[in-house]
């Protein structure tokens, strides 16, 4: 079995350098069943357990006509990962893997993303179901699901080349 924060066979760490502000603000607070990582499901699952997205003021107003859409796209801070590994074991056989190569949680900046099902909204909390996310997970970021769009404009020509 896995433990929080191991450096299994084939990882490696880094030290982290200085930290600088991008100037993130949380806007929000997710509320799961889990409380551990070893609990937490590796994927989020359409019909996976409800979960409260909590939206905090001012912030509360920008979800006008967020009912509009099945689909959301939530983006948050994974508070509880560690950040130093650029090498690792997702199957914990030894092998190796560049973190820019898995959806591993464990990445220099935590930011995680589900797509959810909208299954309700209580004033300014969400109800939703999909995520994967530790209870008590800052929230960084609401959207539509971004496949419901059409482009706003056709293509053009260059616009897929590249130089």
């Amino acid at each position: 079995m896995v433990r929080e924060n191991e450096i299994r066979e084939g990882e490696r760490a880094v030290e982290m350098p200085p930290a600088s502000d991008a100037g993130l603000i949380f806007i929000g607070r997710i509320h799961t069943p889990w409380t551990s990582r070893m609990m937490t499901p590796r994927q989020g699952r359409r019909d996976g357990p409800v979960c409260r997205i909590e939206v905090f003021e001012p912030w509360v107003a920008a979800l006008a006509n967020i009912e509009e859409f099945d689909e959301l796209e939530v983006l948050y801070w994974l508070h509880m990962s560690r950040r130093d590994l650029v090498l690792q074991s997702p199957a914990s056989d030894g092998t190796s893997r560049g973190t820019f190569s898995i959806r591993s949680p464990v990445r220099p900046n935590p930011i995680g993303t589900s797509i959810v099902t909208l299954a309700g909204r209580e004033a300014n909390t969400l109800l939703v179901r999909g995520l994967d996310c530790l209870d008590g997970t800052p929230l960084l970021d609401l959207k539509p699901e971004r496949t419901g769009f059409t482009p706003i404009a056709p293509p053009q020509p260059g616009d897929f080349e590249v130089g």
